[in-house]
């Protein structure tokens, strides 16, 4: 039985596969999911032959030290930003032996929103060796803290799929 519902599971599957038969190499960056994404990828058998790491950065120090986060980027914008969740992925990417990367950066909650930038607000970023990024903002309301990380989750891989999808994926292409 996994801790993942079975949508999420099913990509995951599909990324799995694609990214064997792709020979690539995957690395996440997680501040708001905490290693739930790398763990829905991991979740799938035969994973480690494609999941190259999960960064976790939970903090603003984590964020420069593990992804090199210019501290600039964090006290001008904020933790949660498209500029951090940017690069975040950047770091992930090229911190590791990975041909793709996600990142995400957000707020689950119950608490930490603000009017600028409330609870269920979360930027994610995916980006290939290639240098194709996409870029998603989700405001995903204050529908409580699993379902915030779990959307997110979602959201993430599907940002994977759509790289995958531009044909990044295969280092021959």
């Amino acid at each position: 039985m996994s801790m993942f519902p079975a949508d999420i599971l099913a990509l995951a599957e599909s990324i799995i596969r694609n990214s064997t038969v792709a020979k690539t190499m995957i690395s996440t960056a997680e501040s708001c999911t905490g290693g739930l994404i790398v763990g829905a990828l991991t979740e799938i058998s035969g994973s480690s032959a494609v999941v190259d790491r999960g960064f976790v950065t939970y903090t603003n120090a984590a964020k420069i030290e593990m992804l090199g986060v210019q501290e600039l980027t964090l006290e001008g914008f904020g933790a949660v930003s498209e500029e951090t969740a940017r690069q975040m992925v950047h770091g992930a990417l090229f911190r590791s032996r990975a041909d793709v990367a996600v990142a995400v950066t957000g707020i689950a909650g119950p608490g930490g929103g603000s009017p600028e930038k409330p609870v269920g607000l979360v930027h994610l970023a995916a980006k290939s060796r290639s240098g194709v990024l996409i870029h998603r903002k989700m405001l995903y309301g204050d529908i409580g803290r699993d379902k915030v990380r779990l959307a997110t989750v979602q959201t993430a891989l599907e940002m994977l799929v759509a790289l995958d999808e531009h044909g990044v994926w295969n280092k021959e292409r």
